[in-house]
């Protein structure tokens, strides 16, 4: 396997206030055992636009691989503050990502193949905005611009879809402020701007999904039918909200890919250092909490899963997803 990671703005180029540092980057995992093209994978972690999760990323891009796919897993702009709202950034940085990965299809070995992109929560927001509002974003670098920034497919996994009454609402703050327009709520409520270019999709959720009502993924499997896209739609009857690939890795909390966590701790070290961007001291005393909460959390000990009844019977329902998706790739 050949691994790398490289940032996708310059220096001069990324200008978003509160990054304390830290700059949009993309971790590659390729096949380097023979010379053929591949489909290719960029997987994108969610985290309410606030962080993004380790076990969405990594785990996930490297499931991929192991089915045949080049993958990469991008770490996007997000912001655990909430204190600057992020915009266009985030679809500026998955967009530039799509394009750059195309650019270079000859060394990827991913010419004339499918790119597809996988987003999990937020993750899947910022994919199904790419797929629906593709058209909207020019990259200020001409050879860039040039090229396709519309993905082949997209997997949106218990994806925030609306903006309206099914929302997740800490996902709408981060992106557009406490006080969002409506001419923003619109723009980001996905659901509302599928047309009949959109790429197919694949969506999968739980019933019982305690943080992003599953309703999303039924206003999203509604829009595309109603404008002719080809999709498929999975709903498991149990199961919380995060799974990510929902096998016993994940219930014993074995993720790896810890890069992607690398603004949220930058941005944890900014503000106990009195070095953070509009924030309120409220809500740097909240913030203050529950890093020593993430910290405390991190050092549990994590009990065996593979016993309990229950986790076994949820593992072997929502680790399938992978292979069915696998299969939509395979006839797209």
């Amino acid at each position: 396997m050949k691994c790398f990671d490289e940032d996708i703005w310059k220096d001069d180029e990324y200008t978003y206030r509160a990054a304390y540092g830290f700059r949009p980057n993309i971790h590659a995992y390729l096949h380097d055992e023979d010379d053929e093209d591949r489909d290719c994978m960029l997987v994108v972690p969610g985290g309410g636009y606030c962080m993004c999760a380790p076990h969405e990323g990594e785990p996930v891009a490297l499931k991929f691989y192991e089915m045949g796919m080049n993958a990469f897993v991008l770490t996007y702009t997000t912001d655990i503050t909430m204190s600057v709202p992020l915009g266009k950034q985030p679809l500026n940085d998955i967009s530039r990502t799509v394009r750059s990965i195309r650019k270079r299809e000859d060394e990827f070995h991913i010419k004339n193949k499918k790119l597809i992109i996988c987003g999990f929560s937020a993750g899947a927001h910022l994919c199904g905005t790419l797929a629906v509002h593709y058209n909207d974003v020019k990259d200020n670098d001409p050879s860039l611009d040039a090229v396709s920034n519309r993905p082949d497919g997209v997997i949106l996994s218990y994806p925030v879809i609306t903006t309206g009454q099914y929302t997740h609402i800490y996902s709408v703050y981060a992106l557009c402020g406490f006080k969002p327009s409506e001419e923003d709520l619109k723009y980001f409520s996905i659901e509302k701007n599928v047309s009949a270019d959109t790429p197919s999709c694949f969506l999968w959720q739980t019933a019982t999904d305690d943080l992003v009502p599953v309703e999303n993924s039924y206003l999203m499997a509604e829009a595309l039918k109603k404008n002719g896209i080809r999709f498929a739609h999975y709903v498991y009857p149990e199961g919380w909200h995060g799974l990510g690939l929902g096998n016993m890795a994940y219930f014993n909390r074995e993720s790896g890919g810890e890069f992607v966590m690398e603004q949220y701790h930058k941005a944890a070290d900014a503000i106990r250092n009195g070095r953070s961007i509009n924030v309120s001291g409220e809500r740097i005393n909240e913030l203050l909490t529950q890093f020593d909460n993430d910290e405390a959390a991190a050092k549990e000990k994590t009990p065996d899963m593979s016993k309990d009844e229950y986790i076994i019977s949820l593992e072997k329902a929502i680790s399938t997803w992978p292979s069915l998706a696998k299969v939509w790739i395979d006839r797209l």
